[in-house]
């Protein structure tokens, strides 16, 4: 039997047999401005000559899984001739749903899965699970950690003990990648360009550009300084899509201060976006978010949980999702934790080598335990039992 793992994320799936490796797929369709009829699954977004105002068609909506018929189709994309030529009658699936998924879904999940493509046995899992066990294993002496996903939809932060997960302490922040794409946006289309329908050339500019500040204010004063003495400004030449394919970043030595560029390239200049962007992460209440911020709801949640088990939490902080590749992230949630944390508990924030992935690679060592079966319902089961032996099965 071969176990296929998919993390199934609002933005990318992260797909791959548990015995090879993983490939991250826009988990979404496409169309173009140029090809309106024609529809891109997936990773033919490479195939788009001008992804110049991409229309976005996501199988979720505020990070639940609800426009089926999409994912049908990136999910037939995925398995087919094409990707993965998944042999259903051979193969078990390990996929992953958000937390506090929805019954509906669910079983739609499970019809789907069973019933369209016959996997044999599936295991339906929280991200976070996953990322856990990972750790659990890369670190056998620990028995707590809490897991920060910070994604595309939403940031939870979610304790585990014993990979049980504390439902009690799980708590949600709605900032996710999407909303600081979309507020990247706004903020540029309102100072120097209209971009509201470039939502894939913004997200490359916020995912080069864009930084964590370790000192808000000291950073925002530079920002508003004349010249060289301006640090953190940064010219981004955005793509034409004919002769430059992708934007990149100016050179320091090749920015022009004052005045135009010669060059005739379209120029974004961006001062202090690139960390005001990121700072909604840390206080959602700067664009009227009545939330907390990420440092915040991490000791938040662990102070609901025992008194004993408290110090094991902070000395595991685990960052994983697409957010904590912003530069300066680990540092400033570490530096925040620290400060809001009692002096004789350790804090350590643990960022691994590739946090999108991070879950991935956790679903694939499940798949290698011993009591994998234990955990799976098998195709028999389900056609015996229904929806309720999932529910018995799956701790969601």
């Amino acid at each position: 039997m071969t176990t296929l793992v998919l993390d199934n994320g609002a933005y990318n799936a992260k797909i791959g047999y548990s015995h090879e490796n993983v490939s991250v797929i826009p988990n979404c369709q496409f169309r173009s401005k140029t090809a309106r009829l024609k529809t891109f699954t997936a990773n033919q977004i490479d195939e788009i000559k001008d992804p110049s105002g991409l229309f976005y068609i996501l199988p979720f909506q505020k990070g639940y899984l609800v426009n089926w018929d999409v994912q049908r189709q990136v999910w037939d994309y995925l398995f087919g001739k094409e990707m993965y030529q998944v042999d259903f009658l051979d193969t078990n699936i390990i996929i992953t749903e958000p937390y506090f998924n929805f019954t509906s879904i669910q079983e739609s999940m499970n019809e789907i899965l069973f019933e369209e493509y016959q996997f044999q046995a599936v295991l339906r899992v929280n991200a976070g699970a996953l990322s856990a066990h990972r750790y659990f294993r890369d670190n056998p002496s620990e028995l707590c950690c809490i897991i920060v996903d910070s994604g595309y939809s939403f940031t939870h932060i979610v304790p585990y003990c014993r990979s049980k997960k504390k439902k009690e302490a799980i708590i949600r922040i709605n900032v996710g990648g999407k909303l600081l794409t979309n507020h990247l946006k706004e903020i540029i289309s309102y100072r120097q360009l209209h971009v509201m329908d470039e939502t894939h050339v913004i997200n490359q500019v916020k995912e080069d550009v864009c930084y964590v500040s370790q000192d808000f204010y000291k950073d925002m004063d530079i920002a508003k300084l004349k010249g060289e003495e301006n640090t953190v400004m940064i010219d981004y030449v955005l793509p034409d899509f004919s002769t430059i394919k992708k934007g990149f970043c100016k050179p320091r030595e090749e920015m022009v201060l004052s005045g135009k560029y010669k060059s005739g390239e379209q120029i974004l200049r961006l001062a202090n976006e690139r960390f005001a962007v990121p700072e909604i992460l840390f206080n959602p209440s700067d664009i009227g978010i009545q939330e907390m911020g990420i440092p915040e709801a991490i000791v938040y949640s662990i102070q609901n949980l025992p008194e004993e088990m408290q110090p094991h939490f902070f000395r595991n902080i685990v960052l994983t999702g697409g957010n904590s590749l912003f530069p300066g992230f680990r540092d400033r949630v570490y530096s925040e934790v620290r400060c809001l944390t009692p002096t004789d508990y350790d804090v350590s924030v643990v960022l691994p080598e590739n946090p999108i992935t991070y879950a991935w690679e956790g679903g694939k060592l499940i798949s290698e335990n011993d009591d994998f079966e234990d955990m799976v319902v098998t195709r028999e089961d389900y056609e015996e039992n229904g929806h309720s032996i999932c529910e018995e099965k799956f701790d969601i």
